[in-house]
């Protein structure tokens, strides 16, 4: 019997590194602008309660934004939504690179947000369908490992363009690279088949999540400056929950179309990894906001040492992530998820401690230790999610759990922000909010244990 074949065909190794491409521009540069902050303070003379905004509005509307994007791909086609999120991609990433304030600025980082949001689930979605079902878990293996080498290194990328250059680079960098990649995908990508779909989008649902996740970090941002009691924050906080009410009406009158299903809204076992997703979800982008911040307005490293700070971090845990799939099938999600809030709990309290004397050195045993914790949860945590719905639910779950991390996390920055704005000086107030962070994780932890649970893979693989 001749030997199976275990490797991709020609056409599929050009069509797989066109969408590594595609994986490593968003992924990069959701981290790349770290170490750039403290530039961009500078010369539009803003402090962090206002440029944390260039990670947050590009995660709030990437995290919202991206179930629906998955359901236009499937609808109209993967290629077609894809080179349509490209080309949002190039043109605000152009605008942003010409902003001549910070309000020119942060409109055109959000509105990347939903470029991105539309080419995510479509470079995944044309991933599975251009390999054979046998291949599909190495295919997948590959973008994701892609996603985690751009997230590391994005912060060095950024801070090598920042210093050497301009931060306005990191955006003109896109330029190239989308354009390549949208060129490459249309060449060696082939369509997929449209198919009769009937589902709708639940516009109305995204618009109202959309105005009250908003009214919400807008109310956290200005109230460091206003106080809590202040009309203004307090009419923002009553239209976040008016429209957080009537999203949940919305929600229950659509019923299967949307943007959370009834059966996948009802599932208790998906409720509790989404609600622990959701509280923990603040401390990656917490470590990879203010570390570099600290290190260079405090310690005064460079774009570039900045970035490489997250090193370690980002290192440790990739390879945490590949390990740790290994030992899901034996020990199970609540093991390995609990275990890995405990390490990203304990990492945060390692780096809370900071005076304007702390180093990078004495920050290292944290990121080593948050590393660890990371590269456990996150595989384990998605897995888990996936595995107790429905198996033609999976990807929509996979989006969903993505949501709640990048929404979670966009809330979480601007609770940060507040924290760090009553406080007496930036250190003493990074220091409270990673304590905060790790006590919100610990929250995670008591959830996870009490709730979470899921099955593991089938002997074929199969998740998707």
């Amino acid at each position: 019997m001749a030997k199976e074949k275990r490797g991709f065909a020609r056409d599929q190794y050009f069509g797989l590194a066109a969408l590594v491409l595609a994986i490593f521009l968003i992924a990069n540069d959701y981290t790349a602008f770290a170490p750039a902050l403290p530039s961009i303070e500078r010369e539009f003379n803003v402090d962090v309660t206002t440029s944390q905004w260039i990670i947050n509005g590009y995660a709030l509307v990437f995290g919202v934004l991206i179930i629906s994007g998955g359901r236009l791909a499937d609808i109209y086609g993967r290629r077609n939504i894809f080179m349509l999120g490209a080309v949002i991609f190039v043109f605000f990433s152009l605008l942003g690179g010409l902003a001549m304030d910070i309000w020119m600025l942060l409109v055109s980082r959000a509105l990347m947000g939903v470029g991105a949001a539309l080419m995510w689930p479509s470079i995944l979605g044309m991933t599975y369908n251009l390999v054979p079902f046998e291949q599909s878990g190495q295919a997948g293996g590959i973008i994701m490992a892609t996603c985690g080498l751009a997230n590391a290194t994005g912060p060095v990328l950024g801070g090598i363009l920042a210093d050497a250059f301009s931060w306005r680079w990191i955006f003109f960098i896109n330029i190239f690279i989308a354009i390549l990649t949208m060129l490459a995908c249309w060449w060696v990508v082939p369509p997929d088949r449209l198919q009769r779909i009937k589902e709708k989008i639940d516009y109305a649902g995204v618009l109202l999540l959309c105005i009250s996740l908003f009214c919400l970090l807008f109310a956290l941002d200005i109230s460091a400056e206003t106080g809590f009691k202040h009309p203004v924050v307090i009419s923002l906080v009553v239209i976040f929950l008016v429209f957080l009410c009537l999203f949940s009406v919305v929600e229950y009158r659509v019923g299967k179309d949307a943007l959370i299903p009834p059966d996948i809204a009802n599932n208790r076992k998906f409720l509790a990894i989404s609600v622990t997703t959701l509280l923990i979800s603040v401390v990656f982008l917490s470590a990879i906001l203010y570390v570099p911040q600290f290190l260079a307005n405090y310690r005064g490293y460079s774009a570039v040492q900045a970035g490489l700070s997250l090193v370690p971090l980002m290192v440790i845990s990739g390879v945490v992530s590949f390990i740790s799939g290994r030992f899901y099938e034996t020990l199970g999600p609540k093991i390995l998820v609990s275990v890995g809030i405990l390490g990203m709990s304990t990492g945060m309290f390692m780096l809370s401690h900071l005076t304007e004397d702390t180093g990078f050195l004495q920050m290292c045993p944290g990121l080593v230790v948050l590393g660890i914790g990371i590269g456990l949860f996150n595989p384990s945590s998605t897995t888990a999610g996936i595995t107790v719905v429905e198996s033609h639910r999976a990807s929509l779950a996979g989006a969903i759990l993505y949501m709640f991390k990048i929404g979670g996390g966009a809330v979480g920055l601007g609770m940060n922000a507040t924290i760090i704005a009553f406080a007496p000086d930036v250190p003493s107030g990074i220091d409270r909010a990673f304590t905060v962070n790790a006590y919100l994780a610990l929250a995670g932890l008591i959830v996870c244990l009490f709730f979470v649970t899921g099955r593991p893979r089938d002997q074929s693989g199969e998740l998707l």
